[in-house]
Formats: C-alpha cells, structure tokens, sequence
C-alpha cells in the first residue's frame, strides 16, 4: 500500500483542460507547508511501516485535499498507494478538528481489508453494509459521539430510504473527506458500471464548500477518467477536478496466452501446471458453474481450492479469502465476485479460464497478482465459448426504450408504491435487470425509492438512445479488443496499457511474446483423461420452486403464499447448465434458436441414462409424461419414448395447452412466465386416466421430460396438475437448465 523512499514514479497530467491540472507544481512555499508534509509522512509510517516514504503524486493528493480543500482524481495501478493517500489525509482532517472520512465502497473484501489498513495506523474505522445490518444503530450513534475516524459506506445503502433521509444529510454535513473507491463504476463508460455509484453526483452535490473529495480507480481509460472528473465537478462554482494520472505499468507480471484445443486440455493444464507456480493465486473462470465445475475437478486432483462466486455462502467466501490470504489453499476458483479491493500483495499468479470481454476488466483482474513479489504469473487460457458468454452478458443492457416507459406509466398509474416484486407482474424484465433499471431512473429523477417501493416523480425524462447506443457500441469494440489481444504479435502488457489510453506505454520485455517463451501446451495423457471423464460427468438438480410469486392476484391468478407440499415437484435433473463447459457445449449446440427439431444423439442419450442411473431417487420412477413443446416437439417425444424403453416404464402421454398458439412468446420473469403457463398448461382426459390406471396398477413418481427449464415455472404448474390428478411424485427431468 505505501511506497519505500526510492521506488520508481511517474505522473501524467490530464491534457484536455478543463477537467485537468499539472500534477508537477513545486510544492516549495509556505512553511506551513513543510510541516503538513512532515506530519504526512509520521501518518505514513504508522500505516506503513519505518521504510515507507511519501510518492511525489501521493504528496500532491494530500496537499490538494487537506490544505486546498479541492476535488481530486487518482488513476493509478493496483499497489501504488491510493489508500494511503486517503487514510493520511484523514489523519490530518481529524487534527485540524474535521468531521469523519465517509468512503463510498463496493465490496464487503475491500471494506475488510480498509479496516484493518486503518486499525493498524491507529484510525477508528466503521462500516455500514447489507452484512452487519443489526450494529447500524451503534454506528450511528459512534459516528454522532465523534467516535469515528472513517465509516465505510455501500453504494447500495445511498439509496435506502432510511440511511438517505434520516442519516446521509448528517454525515454529509458534517464529513471531513468524502472518499470514491472504485471510482470507475460511477462511468456507465466504465467496465464495471455500478447504477448506485451514480448516486454519488446527487451526495457531492450538497456537500457544503471546503469539504474535500477524492475518487480512486485502477482502471479508467480516457474517456471513463473525463467522465468521472467531470462529474466530481458539482456546481459551476467548483474548481476544476485535480486529476493525478500515473503510469499502469506492473514490473512483476509476466503477461501469457496459452490456446488449449477444448475444455478438456484446460482443465488437465491447470491441474499439471498450478503445482508448478510458486505461491497461491487466482484461477478467474467466466460464469458460476464453470467455478464450480473447475475446483471440483482440481480439487479431485489433489489441489487445495476454494470455489468463490456471487453465489457463495457470505461466511463461507470470507473463509476462502482468509485461507488465501494466509497461503493455507493454493488458489481460489472465482468469477468476478472475487475482484476489486482483494488485497493480498504476494499473490503469486492469476489464470484465466476464458477471457473476459474487455481488456480494461481483464487488466483490474490480473492486477491483483505481484504488488509484493518480484514475479507473478498471469496465463490466460482462452476458449472458444467465450463469446457465446459474452453475448449473453451483453443481453443485460439498459432495456429499450418501450419497456422504460411502459415501467414509469405503470408506477404513474399506481399513484402508491410498487415493490419490485408487484412490479414484475406488469413489466416482463427478470428482476435483477428491472432493479437495475430502476436505479437507473432513480438517478435520473424519473423514479424514487420510497418506504414500500418504487414511485414514479412525474418529472420530465429522456430516453438517451445516443448514449446507451454508444455504450453498446463501446463495448463491442472491448471484446474485439480482447480478441486482438489473444492474437497479438507485439507486447502484451504494452496492448494493455495502450487500451487504458496509457501514454507512457511501451515493451515490457517480459511477456510471452517479448521474450519469446511461451506456457506448454502439451498436456499429460492420463491427466486429460481424468478431465475428460469429469467432464462428461453428467447431471445438476434442479430445485423446486417452495414459493409462488408475490402479486399474481394482479394478474387475476390467486396463487400466493408457499406451494403446498402435495402439490410440489420433486427434486429433479438435468443433463446440464447450458453455461457448463463440458455438457453444455453440445446442449447450446442441439438447443440453439436455428439447430433443428430432431432426435438426440446416442451420446446425449447416454448421458441421460447415466443422470437416470446415478439420480439416487428414495423410490423408482413408473411412468414418464412429456411437457408440451412447440419448439421441439419430436426432440422431446422421441426421448421420452426412449425412456421408456430403456427404463421399461410406461408411456402416460402428454399435457398440453388451452389454445394452438400455446402460451405465447417466452415471459422473462417469474410472475408473467407463471402467468403465462398457468392459463394455458392443461391435463388432458385421456393422460389423466393413464395416470390413474397406472397408479391403481404400479404405484409411483412420474418422471416430467422438457429440453429446457429457465425459471421453472412450467415444470412446476406441470407437476402440481399431475400431483392433483394423482401422481404421488413428480420429478422433472429436462436435457438442460440456465445456470450462472
């Protein structure tokens, strides 16, 4: 985090003008001066240790801050020191009688690892997060009694109603540094724009004058810095942002691209190549399952690993973070979750398996690796599913324009809070996409947040289809980017630095390319063949759904509440996530909108037998019924059929729906999807009294057949009409499932 005296620097001032200042002056002058430097520096070396000196840029930060009170920006790598500069212009606030440092931050990690950067310079840090929900209350109070220094903020809490109108006008007025981590994502230019952080502009807004703020990142292009100073410039009085812009330059990382033929060959690399890396790192995987899939497999091969994802248990991912912290695991297998704010300077590598779809996310990832050692690996390990995941990333952009207004009529004709979830009813986003949505406006001041909800304001509001288009267009040419980059026959870590508009740019003499050594592709014949048979190890459960949405009496259907026990589906299978790498590589393939309706192949088939075989059911299946395709339709009866053929179980036919059309065109979310099936799913007479001529005969579950299950509902409103007409148990069986 500090700098010892001596080490290497370099500055680069913003050119452009408005937004920018020479980050060179001489800050020879009053003699004042000289001893808030002095001081400055005892702060450092108490944060730091004895060895730790002051960097030039670091130095201009602070006086900006403490003596001119002004608004700065500091672009520089991972491992400069960006904390620093924060927690001794703290220091020095709370001498000169200054309220606490208010730091807006992302992630629970990085909060942790500031408080205790902070605790050891001897600053009272708190933190106010979605985790430590029961110790607001003390916090305020400690806040109020002058008894903290810095309280950590999540962006997410700027808009609870709560926090923002009874707590943050206090702590606004009152602040002695407002501090932006991360500050990027306040850019939708940015890789990893955040709508919360864009609430920011509305807290620096009504800051009183004299309240100094800074904004850090590691990652800001060009553009994403112009973006992000000029909306630190609040007010046509302010002055102008300060932006300090260093060089991205990481001596220690040794940049590499290794093209492996097939999830298999990854796989088998990694378990052949991780033990040989000196030190623990990362292993970056692209979504959920494939985390999960990876450490499994490593860890059969005898590797300490943790799984880490979105998706993980809270404790259980401070465990894994805490194991390799402590070098007790040789790697965490993470996706992104795992990301800004880790803070460990020995990690001795990070391996990607795949690539991320932009150069700038990819550059944030890998600089987690080498900040304190003279060597760290950095091996990308691309694969050629990569953009079909990139394409479905993509698909969660702002929604058009349509939707946007058809949500604000919605809100406005309520005229009373909507919960998200009654919102759902009438507007078909999935929820995740709707509450990002919603922030969006918030921000915009189209809609507010309220106790109960989401209001619309009645304020007048623009689509932006220029900018959102522009965004769109921004990323496209991010993931060409990276292409090129897996392609290139020039300098790696120079392509880096020259995506993030890096001018000092230049060879740096150690990736694979500049030296002309590369990674091994060769793999180890029987370790290729263990991660084969893992691959092709086939079947994931799929849970049932417990809990009818909120709201559907909306839509005039009157489910509410739990599902009734005799009314739920079993646990079921399927043959795989589409987002697996082994499995779903072919599933995308057969089930692709274009790919024709016809038989599986035998070695789908197989591998549906091998799920069948292993399912572990508590009593054996007796009958199979096939859910109504109009997409699939001899895809799904042939396999049905051939079920019961090679199970020996009895054909019982087939639901169907109401109308020809069926439910129509696929609803997104939960409660339109339900609403959906529930009109139009139906048991015939004549599959009804099968199943109860088969259960007056050989009692037993049903299996369920589909293709695919996304939000679940068809499988559920099937089951509960087979369980009402008499199946004792219904267990859904699909060839695939969405997965992370």
């Amino acid at each position: 985090m500090a700098t010892p005296a001596g080490d290497a620097h370099t500055t680069e001032t913003d050119p452009d003008g408005p937004v920018g200042r020479d980050a060179s002056r001489d800050h020879g002058g009053p003699a004042h001066d000289g001893a808030l430097r002095a001081a400055a520096e005892r702060h450092l070396r108490a944060l730091a240790g004895e060895s730790a000196r002051l960097r030039e840029d670091q130095w201009t930060a602070i006086h900006a801050l403490v003596a001119e009170r002004r608004r700065a920006l500091v672009v520089q790598r991972t491992g400069w020191g960006k904390s620093a500069v924060y927690f001794v212009a703290t220091a020095l606030r709370r001498a000169e009688g200054a309220g606490p440092t208010v730091i807006v931050s992302p992630l629970l990690a990085l909060m942790r690892n500031q408080i205790s950067a902070a605790e050891r310079a001897g600053i009272r840090a708190r933190t106010i997060n979605s985790a430590n929900t029961t110790a607001w209350e003390t916090v305020y109070a400690d806040v109020s009694a002058g008894e903290v220094d810095v309280l950590l903020v999540s962006p997410e809490r700027l808009n609870n109603p709560e926090f923002r109108d009874r707590v943050l006008p206090e702590l606004a007025a009152g602040a002695g540094l407002v501090v932006i981590d991360e500050a990027h994502c306040v850019s939708d230019w940015g890789h990893d724009f955040r709508p919360d952080y864009r609430r920011i502009r509305s807290l620096l807004h009504d800051l009183p004058d004299g309240v100094p703020v800074l904004a850090t990142t590691a990652t800001a292009n060009e553009r994403v810095t112009r973006d992000v100073a000029e909306q630190l410039r609040s007010g046509d009085t302010r002055q102008d942002t300060l932006v300090l812009r260093g060089s991205l330059e990481r001596e220690s990382l040794r940049l590499a691209v290794a093209r492996l033929p097939d999830p298999t060959a990854r796989l088998s690399w990694l378990a052949e190549h991780l033990p040989k890396i000196q030190g623990s790192g990362i292993v970056y995987t692209l979504t959920v399952s494939a985390a999960l899939e990876t450490a499994r497999f490593l860890s059969e091969q005898g590797l300490d690993v943790r799984a880490y994802t979105g998706q993980t248990d809270p404790d259980e991912r401070r465990r894994a973070e805490d194991d390799l912290l402590a070098n007790r695991v040789k790697a965490l297998v993470a996706t992104s979750a795992l990301g800004m704010g880790f803070d460990k300077p020995d990690l001795g590598f990070v391996v990607h398996l795949g690539a991320p779809q932009s150069p700038i996310s990819y550059y944030q990832q890998v600089g987690r690796a080498g900040r304190g050692v003279e060597r760290a690996e950095v091996v990308l390990l691309p694969g050629r599913e990569d953009t079909q995941i990139w394409e479905y990333f993509a698909g969660l952009s702002f929604p058009p324009e349509a939707t946007v207004r058809e949500t604000l009529a919605v809100l406005a004709a309520e005229g009373a809070p909507m919960s998200v979830a009654r919102l759902e009813t009438r507007v078909d986003l999935r929820r995740t996409r709707l509450e990002q949505m919603l922030k969006v406006l918030d921000v915009d001041g189209a809609v507010r947040r309220v106790r109960g909800g989401w209001t619309a304001t009645g304020l007048p509001w623009e689509y932006d289809a220029e900018r959102y288009a522009a965004v769109a267009e921004a990323r496209e040419r991010e993931q060409r980017a990276m292409l090129d980059y897996l392609s290139t026959d020039t300098c790696r870590m120079e392509f880096l630095r020259r995506q993030l508009d890096d001018a000092q740019a230049k060879p740096c003499g150690r990736c694979d390319v500049c030296t002309g050594e590369y990674w091994p592709t060769d793999v180890d014949p029987g370790r290729r063949a263990a991660a084969a048979d893992h691959l092709d190890r086939p079947g994931t459960p799929i849970t049932p759904r417990r809990q009818w949405p909120t709201g559907m009496d909306a839509l005039g259907v009157t489910l509410s509440g739990k599902i009734k026990e005799e009314l739920r589906a079993g646990e079921g299978r399927a043959l795989a996530r589409l987002t697996d790498v082994g499995w779903g590589t072919e599933l995308r393939r057969i089930l692709a909108e274009d790919a024709p309706d016809e038989p599986v192949s035998d070695r789908v088939l197989q591998g549906v037998v091998r799920v069948l075989a292993t399912w572990g059911w508590e009593r054996r299946p007796v009958g199979v019924v096939v859910m109504p395709s109009l997409t699939r339709p001899a895809m799904i009866t042939d396999l049905a059929r051939r079920l019961c053929d090679l199970g020996r179980l009895a054909p019982v036919g087939a639901l169907g729906y109401r109308s020809e059309s069926g439910p129509g065109p696929r609803r997104h979310n939960s409660a339109l999807r339900l609403h959906q099936v529930y009109s139009e799913l139906v048991l015939g007479d004549e599959t009804a009294q099968r199943l109860v001529d088969l259960q007056a005969g050989t009692p037993g579950p049903v299996l369920l057949v589909d293709d695919h299950t996304d939000t679940g509902w068809s499988l559920t409103v099937g089951a509960a009409l087979l369980r009402r007409a008499g199946a004792p148990e219904v267990l859904p069986f699909t060839l695939a499932t969405n997965g992370g």
